[in-house]
């Protein structure tokens, strides 16, 4: 029997195609699936209603989607906070190259449960540090997120150019490019699923030009393509990557990507801050996607991205976190305000972002930069129940009219409830799929214990 959970009274953002709104609508869920949009109130004839929400003084959106993460830097918060990309991973790789299945694990969690009750209902983990012995932590990250209840795509990374070949990670940090592509076939083999609806992805992660081999850039689009599955890495995110790239290979990052089949529909890239004309218009012309992490990007100092630029060719831009050593905070739903505000401060000033556009950057531009875009981003008869209920008739955003202006503009809206494939996994702010406290508690045990053993190997 298909059960039925009605949603009535609230406002709705459903970011379809037409950016179609209702300034008090309704929703029906049935099972994992979105029946029916619309105004008013729902019909009074549905069939088979477990549950009835008044979400009066709600706005009901997508739930967002993050492109771009890595969640075991839960566990280096707030260190190298004055410095830029490549003296901040000077200063942490020798850290993170301490990792093991505890760590990760209780990293996993607290980067899954933060994201998770701020309104997050996908998300990626671009995991690319495995020490030598350090245990399975591609399938403890998986088991988090199954855990916490989210959609999950863990982005298998690699690194083969250790500190004796010229990059930038510890030798014992690395893998050999044999090993690598192995891992991450293995990786796929276990855990990635193509089907409609699916709760885990693998996508091919190598971590960026400066700490893989060309080798390992190359065979590894080759494993994808093989397996059918996405493309994930770092992309021009600083000068100091561009002139690297220019020094080793006679070519910025674009152009380098390129050569090595890295540039595609298949393909979607983190940061993209530091990028020509030339190399908007190939991402455009073989529609690679971009994951904008705002607040990463002025942590480190790295520089504006061209996201106005981006969009007005038609690339696909969604919204990332990025590892909670470089934002702290780990909610996506502060990069809202941040790509809005940080965008303004760029060449286009105010025309640059607005409210709507950077709620699509984080719902349905998340879910094409995902291939995802059939079963995610907007509310839609037919799409998976993954969505927020926000309230927005409290103190924080009651005076502000436009209830997506208060969502992007305003602080951070509390989550009255939130659905992953129409299950709720959040309530009134607080987790139902796992403790917080708990997870606290492990996370500051295990930052504690690998802040230890780094001291004593240093």
């Amino acid at each position: 029997m298909t059960r039925r959970t009605v949603i009535e009274n609230c406002a709705i953002a459903t970011v379809d195609a037409d950016g179609t709104e209702y300034a008090s609508g309704h929703l029906v869920l049935a099972d994992d699936r979105i029946e029916a949009v619309g105004a008013g109130r729902a019909p009074r004839d549905v069939e088979n209603v477990v549950r009835r929400i008044d979400a009066s003084g709600h706005l009901a959106t997508p739930g967002l989607v993050n492109t771009h993460h890595h969640f075991y830097q839960w566990l280096t918060r707030g260190l190298a906070t004055d410095h830029n990309l490549f003296d901040w991973l000077v200063a942490l790789y020798p850290v993170w190259a301490r990792i093991d299945e505890e760590m990760v694990y209780a990293a996993a969690q607290g980067s899954l449960a933060m994201m998770a009750r701020g309104g997050v209902t996908t998300t990626t983990d671009h995991h690319y540090v495995f020490p030598r012995g350090c245990g399975d932590l591609s399938g403890v990250i998986v088991r988090a997120a199954r855990e916490i209840g989210v959609r999950f795509t863990l982005a298998r990374g690699s690194m083969d150019r250790g500190e004796k070949d010229g990059g930038l990670p510890p030798d014992f940090a690395v893998e050999s490019l044999e090993g690598a592509l192995a891992a991450t076939e293995a990786t796929i083999d276990a855990h990635h699923d193509a089907s409609f609806g699916a709760m885990t992805q693998v996508a091919v992660a190598p971590c960026s030009p400066f700490s893989v081999s060309t080798e390992l850039l190359r065979e590894g689009a080759e494993l994808a393509r093989r397996k059918g599955v996405r493309l994930h890495t770092h992309g021009s995110e600083t000068v100091e990557e561009e002139k690297f790239c220019r020094e080793l290979f006679g070519m910025g990052p674009t152009a380098y990507f390129e050569s090595t089949g890295w540039l595609g529909e298949d393909v979607w890239m983190a940061h993209c801050v530091h990028m020509t004309d030339d190399d908007i218009a190939a991402f455009a012309r073989t529609g690679t996607g971009v994951a904008h992490c705002p607040s990463s990007n002025a942590r480190l100092a790295a520089g504006i991205a061209r996201v106005p630029d981006l969009l007005a060719v038609g690339v696909p831009v969604g919204l990332g976190v990025d590892g909670t050593a470089s934002n702290e905070s780990g909610e996506l739903h502060t990069e809202l305000r941040n790509a809005l505000l940080i965008n303004r401060l760029g060449p286009h000033r105010e025309a640059a972002l607005g409210a709507r556009q950077v709620l699509r950057l984080g719902t349905h531009g998340g879910a094409q930069v995902l291939g995802r875009a059939r079963e995610i981003g907007s509310l839609e008869p037919g799409k998976l129940a993954d969505l927020v209920l926000w309230r927005m008739d409290t103190l924080a955003h009651s005076s502000i009219a436009d209830p997506v202006a208060a969502l992007v503009l305003g602080a951070p809206a509390p989550v009255t409830a939130s659905f992953v494939n129409g299950r709720q996994i959040v309530e009134d702010g607080r987790l139902l799929s796992a403790d917080e406290d708990a997870i606290a508690r492990s996370t500051r045990e295990q930052a504690r214990r690998l802040a230890r053993i780094a001291a004593s190997t240093a």
